[in-house]
Formats: structure tokens, sequence, C-alpha cells
């Protein structure tokens, strides 16, 4: 198979990674096809706005078993491979037809997690150091990768990632026979954490919901520690997709259709965002039987259980209390700031706010 085909190939297999895309979102951010078939995906430049990035594995070969992976070494499947040389130099050749800012470098586990990441590593030196590359660099971390290959990834990449897949160890028991969650998994992500504050770098991870029972509780608790401390930057959730994984995993026997775990996935999303911008706390979520509701988000949960807290005065209130108001975001707090220094707000049709989220906030303000 010719380099292109291969990457072709393996681009597409590595769309059941998250940890660079957007959940949430269906403009500028979010992932999209290539005109080849390739996944592109946004990132943030440090300059500010977003560039495109390819996003590929080495090799959909593995020998690991993890049950809800289409890659997973038991199944039937076409294995295919790059070399480290050859994917650098496609990429800059293909930065020369369109305007890519970096690179997502995954891959499946060939021999050991090390053996892996030397094959990563030597992708990302092969472009900064003969191809001269200075962009982006995303380096996706295997289980149980030693501590000098990571700190070999980090000296070569602006971001890694490591993926604890489940809320704790019974889960992950669950889904993977052949890795130990906390030596493969939470030791090397307390290690990233060390480098992180140590250089700035960011780590990200992703959680797949649904193969097996974990529970919106379980996950959000996670999620909490995971920010507050081992300073993740980003976590990213993939619901689970039935007929990719073993069929005897817990996932497989939901009753569930897939537009309901497609919500579940998207609550999730809004309550990471909650934690990351709106100043939310693992205690201010709201559950029943340890889920989210699929019918409300949970802002507004919160919200139609605290009755005391409204109504929130425009023209005073500070910005960690205008952001508990249902329909007011960072952007229209950060708005509502500004203008009240000029002016008393009568009306949110005085600070250019869309009528549909004026009359849902305007329920829970009060403008005297």
């Amino acid at each position: 198979m010719d380099t292109q085909s291969a990457v072709e190939a393996l681009a597409r297999d590595a769309q059941y990674d998250l940890s660079c895309a957007c959940g949430t979102s269906r403009n500028d951010d979010h992932r999209r096809r290539g005109a080849e078939g390739r996944w592109l995906y946004p990132v943030t430049v440090p300059g500010g706005g977003t560039g495109i990035m390819l996003k590929t594995l080495l090799t959909n070969s593995c020998t690991n078993d993890c049950r809800y992976c289409p890659l997973r070494q038991q199944r039937d499947y076409p294995r295919v491979a790059v070399a480290p040389e050859k994917l650098a130099r496609f990429f800059m050749d293909l930065r020369t037809k369109r305007k890519l800012v970096g690179m997502f470098l995954s891959s499946g586990v060939l021999h050991s997690a090390d053996h892996t990441m030397q094959r990563l590593i030597d992708t990302a030196r092969i472009l900064r150091k003969h191809h001269g590359f200075t962009g982006y660099i995303h380096i996706k971390i295997i289980p149980g990768a030693s501590r000098e290959a990571i700190r070999e990834a980090f000296a070569l990449s602006n971001a890694v990632s490591l993926n604890i897949e489940t809320p704790g160890a019974r889960h992950y028991s669950r889904l993977s026979a052949m890795k130990d969650y906390h030596s493969d998994i939470i030791e090397p992500m307390k290690y990233i954490s060390e480098l992180s504050r140590s250089t700035g770098k960011h780590q990200t991870t992703q959680f797949i919901v649904g193969a097996s029972d974990e529970t919106d509780r379980e996950i959000l608790a996670y999620l909490w520690r995971l920010y507050q401390g081992l300073g993740v930057y980003r976590i990213y959730f993939s619901s689970y997709q039935r007929g990719l994984g073993d069929p005897s995993i817990p996932g497989e026997s939901e009753t569930s259709d897939g537009e309901q775990r497609f919500v579940r996935e998207h609550r999730l999303y809004q309550a990471d965002y909650l934690v990351r911008s709106y100043g939310f706390t693992f205690d201010d979520f709201l559950f029943t039987d340890g889920s989210l509701s699929l019918e409300k988000d949970p802002k507004q949960l919160w919200a139609d259980a605290h009755p005391e807290f409204f109504p929130v005065a425009v023209n005073s209130a500070g910005k960690t209390s205008l952001l508990r108001v249902p329909g007011i975001g960072p952007t229209l707090a950060a708005r509502i700031l500004k203008v009240r220094k000029e002016q008393t707000i009568r009306d949110l049709g005085e600070i250019r706010i869309p009528r549909h989220l004026a009359e849902k906030a305007g329920r829970y303000l009060r403008f005297n």
C-alpha cells in the first residue's frame, strides 16, 4: 500500500479518539473530513484563533484487548502501518496543498507501549529536526509508557493526551484484562501533570461513555478531581458506539437508543463547560439515580432547585452570580458588566441579546 492510501486508512481509524475534537459545536471548532477522506481537526493556536490539524495513527495494529475498541487485537480487521519518516514527509507535502497548523499523532500498540512511543517520538523528531517544522504537534501517550518516553514526547510536542476511559478501576477491568488502571493510566497521568505544571504544556483526556455501567455521577466526580488535582486542560467524552466493540461488554446490553446515548454525552459536555467556564463545582450538579437529566440541561436544573438565589440584580450582581442565570453565558455576562459601567440597564434589549435568550434570562433578573 502506498503512503497516501495507508494514511487515509489510518486517519479514518483515528476518529475514535476525540482528545483534540470538540464534542458539542457544529461550527469551525468541530472535526470534519478533508477532500481525501482524512479527518481534519481544529486546534487553538497560541496567537489566538483556530487552525486545522491532521489527525492520524501510525498503525491500526494493536496488541491490546480493549473490548470497546474496533482496533482490538481479537478483531479480524485490515491492518496498516506507516513508517515515521514516511508519515513526516507525507505531512510536510500535504502542508503545501492546504494550510495545516499541525498534527495529532496517535497509534495502536505495536509490540509494547514504549516501542510504540518510540515510533511516535521518532515521527515528531523528524518533523522538528529534519523538516524544521515549528507548528503544533499533539502526541497521544500510550497507556503503560515509561517516564522516559513521556518526557521525550513532552520535549517534542505542544500538548499530550492519555485517555482515562472510565471513572475507576472497577469499570476499567470490565473492558480490558491486559491493562492495569493505576499503573498504566493513573500513574502516568500524575507524571504528565508534573511535567505540565513545569512546562506549561497541556494534558487532555477522554472518557468512553456507556461501554461499562458507569454513572454520570462517577464520571463527573472523576472530572472534578482531574481538573482540581491534576490540572488537566480539557476532558472529552465519546459515546460508546455499539457494533464496534465486543458484544459481551456491559454497554452492549443497554436498552437505551442511540439518540439517548448522544444526549447523555451532550449533557456531560454541558457539565464540563459549567465547571471550566461558569464556576460550577461537583456539588452543584443534580442527579437522579446517578444520572444527569436527559430532559433539562444541568444549569437549568440548578436554577430550578435554587429559587432563593433569584432574581439576580442585573445592574449590581457580580459575574459569578450572572453566570448562574439561565440564558447568560460568559460572553453575555462580560457584555453586561461592560454596558452597566456606562449606563443603567433597564432591559436586556439594550445589550444586543437574541430574543430567545432575553426571554429566558429575563425571568431570573431584576432591573431596578
